[in-house]
């Protein structure tokens, strides 16, 4: 063989070496600061349900698990970037996310509560929130509704890029309340020490417009196979108790089903 066509030869096969890993390695997006979802652990591992979900729909499509950290408000410009191929960061499956990135079947749904020293007097209502100070996750659902429904009424609605320092500034009483998924303000703030004193205040927020369906894995436009591929895992992991069985490990008695 020539060496001109040797080297085309050898090329071809490397592209295709490259191509069948890629469809064999899922790269998941997640903002690994919202325990119970997803964590660090003391050896820098990720931890969280959404890390073991994400794991087992890996083991279930046959595909390798690799995981990308970036801020939730990062996600979905990093995922049409191409920095990985879907997310997996609890984000809830709203209208206008379907506007630029499209979903997976829905996995589980948990509420959006309000968190507030008990002895507040705090509801999560905007006549009882007027004039204070609410802390939301960047980008999140949970701060499109406090803007929506509280803003324009007088709440001062505070967005942060780390739910890890909307604790610290509530605790240390710069805010007054924060507006978070149940599990993750339990397991992330009102279990730990300086939750004390605090608790879930009102009923959950609700309004499906915004706050969505439920959580799935968030993946390009037009990306039909990866959606089908995981889709069908996703189904396994439901039928076979492995979603229940998971969401007890993390959420206790907080019932996640989608329906």
């Amino acid at each position: 063989m020539k060496p001109l066509k040797l080297l085309l030869a050898l090329a071809c096969a490397l592209g295709s070496v490259a191509a069948f890993a890629d469809e064999n390695t899922l790269r998941f997006g997640v903002e690994a600061q919202y325990p119970p979802f997803e964590s660090k652990a003391a050896d820098g591992s990720l931890q969280g349900f959404d890390i073991d979900i994400g794991n087992a729909v890996c083991t279930t499509a046959h595909l390798a698990c690799k995981w990308v950290q970036t801020s939730f408000d990062g996600l979905i410009p990093a995922l049409q970037g191409r920095k990985f191929d879907a997310i997996n960061s609890a984000m809830n499956a709203t209208d206008k996310r379907r506007e630029v990135i499209d979903f997976t079947s829905i996995i589980y749904r948990v509420p959006s509560r309000l968190i507030a020293r008990s002895d507040s007097g705090l509801v999560a209502t905007p006549a009882a929130l007027k004039g204070k100070r609410v802390g939301v996750l960047q980008a999140s659902i949970q701060e499109t509704y406090a803007k929506v429904h509280w803003e324009p009424v007088g709440v001062s609605v505070v967005p942060y890029q780390d739910q890890n320092q909307i604790y610290a500034d509530l605790a240390a009483g710069r805010l007054d309340a924060t507006l978070l998924l149940a599990p993750a303000g339990q397991k992330g703030f009102l279990s730990r020490p300086e939750g004390k004193g605090f608790g879930f205040v009102g009923e959950p927020v609700r309004d499906d417009r915004i706050l969505g369906g439920g959580v799935a894995f968030g993946i390009r436009k037009g990306d039909d196979a990866l959606r089908e591929r995981l889709n069908a895992a996703i189904a396994k992991l439901e039928s076979d108790g492995t979603v229940t069985s998971l969401a007890h490990k993390y959420f206790g008695d907080i019932n996640v089903s989608p329906q």
